[in-house]
């Protein structure tokens, strides 16, 4: 496997689905700004969305991939009655799941957002809008399962690409509907429909590997139970980020409007998250398990350290960017139509801190995999555990003094210690150790960012006018200064080698 080159192509489908994504978001924040309507949407749009995050990046592969290769590895033959043992399960017990939601959706909704059934209105367009999204978790969780056929076997693409049609029917909605009073029901509708685009198209590019047999009779062996062991703890482990985003928004809901604030904070920076962290994991699994498995020492070490540094590479300088221009950022792609001033202002706040978090959210993605790879799920999971009572005790005792602001600061907090147990329990392990290079490696990449983020500094301050709330032309500055120091960075990096050319031809 080539680090570089998958990671390329896994991440050039994740861009095009955040400027999607980002695109999509624009129209509801012009169209929905961050008011009742909106909160009530995005709890919707979350929820199941939330769950697609849990299963689609990264958290199903954590339990599937090492399982099914160590399979395949034996025969295709059992690796075709494990995973279809898997397939049938999954079907009964997501869609048990998913009718149970619908039957009790106005309890769901008092757990999710309890904040809600405080104002009627809100409180009952939130039942109405999740009931008619829920069924994405079941339709995307079935697509999950396919997309980690595809992973492993190191074919990454397909399933990298799925996400585009959520982004592209939601735009495609707001083009036919508009400002339709029942614009909200409409992209509600259009989500679930997605749901069900994308599980089509995953079947398709998954059936030269594997074909899907519905037999409900089939016997539940030894496997099978230790792989449903693994699921539910790497569910909570892999997706820890989530989970702690998805507790923020439940804190959230007792607030005014800061559901939508920390939606549209978390939209940018998981932009980089995606590629930083949830790319490269996804991609160092199948081939980490192989070289557990084979006892390849060496690739093992080298593959490793590789990751970690390309993320680091990946994570450092949007977090330091985020950091310095969180407003004119938040400004310049959400600052239009009933997105007003204090909305940017208020997500920017969260945006500031939820980016001190953002290489300790790729920190666990990476580190995590380690560990997955040699089929634990459960020393992930405590300490996921631990981060998210850390993060529950922080935003309620601070929540009534600090606002919604508590949130991503916890958020942050939590995710640093999070990262950090995971890092010292695989060096204490032996899971992993660092190799000279990578602090070399690591030196040239933090001079490479403090030279870029100066520069940076320097043009937003220059052309300040150019980043204002009022100024037409903001979306297209900042685009154009992204570009330029991002190009800045690569000719950087290559000059003092933090980032070696030579890298990109090499397999590990």
């Amino acid at each position: 496997m080539n680090l570089i080159k998958s990671t390329g192509t896994f991440s050039l489908f994740v861009i095009l689905s955040r400027i999607l994504g980002y695109i999509r978001d624009f129209f509801i924040a012009i169209y929905l700004g961050s008011g009742p309507i909106a909160d009530a949407f995005f709890v919707a749009f979350r929820i199941p969305n939330t769950f697609r995050r849990l299963f689609a990046e990264g958290t199903f592969n954590a339990a599937f991939v090492p399982s099914y290769t160590s399979e395949l590895l034996s025969s295709k033959q059992k690796a075709q009655k494990f995973a279809n043992s898997v397939f049938n399960l999954l079907i009964l017990v997501l869609f048990s799941l998913t009718i149970l939601v619908e039957i009790f959706m106005p309890s769901f909704i008092k757990l999710i957002a309890p904040g809600f059934s405080e104002i009627n209105d809100k409180y009952k367009l939130a039942i109405d809008l999740t009931r008619i999204t829920f069924p994405f978790l079941f339709f995307i969780s079935i697509a999950s399962f396919f997309s980690a056929i595809l992973n492993s076997q190191n074919k990454f693409a397909a399933a990298a690409a799925a996400p585009l049609f959520l982004n592209i029917i939601l735009i495609i909605c707001f083009f036919i509907i508009k400002n339709d009073t029942d614009l909200v029901y409409y992209l509600s509708y259009s989500i679930t429909f997605a749901g069900i685009v994308q599980l089509i198209f995953l079947i398709f590019f998954t059936r030269k590997y594997f074909y899907p047999k519905f037999n409900f009779s089939f016997q539940i062996n030894k496997k099978i139970k230790i792989f449903f062991n693994k699921l539910l703890p790497s569910i909570f482990s892999s997706g820890v980020t989530q989970i702690n985003i998805l507790v923020g928004t439940i804190i959230a809901s007792f607030q005014a409007s800061a559901v939508s604030y920390l939606y549209y904070a978390d939209r940018i920076y998981q932009i980089n998250l995606a590629i930083a962290g949830i790319a490269i994991g996804t991609i160092i699994l199948p081939n980490l398990s192989r070289y557990v498995k084979s006892k390849d020492k060496l690739r093992l070490e080298n593959l490793q350290n590789k990751s970690l540094e390309l993320s680091l590479f990946l994570s450092l300088p949007a977090t330091l960017a985020l950091l310095i221009a969180s407003d004119e950022i938040v400004s310049a792609l959400f600052g239009y139509g009933s997105f007003n001033e204090e909305s940017v202002k208020n997500s920017a706040l969260a945006l500031f801190y939820f980016s001190l978090g953002l290489p300790a959210f790729s920190m666990i993605k990476i580190f995590s995999s380690f560990i997955f790879a040699r089929n634990d799920t459960k020393t992930p999971f405590y300490f996921s555990l631990i981060s998210v009572i850390m993060n529950v005790v922080i935003s309620v005792s601070l929540f009534s003094e600090v606002g919604f602001i508590i949130i991503p600061i916890a958020t942050t907090i939590s995710s640093w210690i999070n990262g950090f147990l995971l890092m010292i329990f695989v060096l204490n392990k032996n899971y992993f150790s660092f190799k000279n290079s990578f602090f070399v490696q690591l030196f040239k990449i933090l001079v490479t960012n403090f030279v870029c983020i100066g520069l940076f500094k320097l043009f937003i301050n220059y052309f300040n006018e150019y980043f204002i709330f009022s100024n037409s032309y903001k979306f297209l500055a900042i685009i154009i200064l992204v570009i330029f120091i991002f190009a800045f960075y690569l000719l950087f990096s290559i000059l003092i080698k933090a980032f070696k050319i030579s890298d990109i031809k090499l397999k590990y």
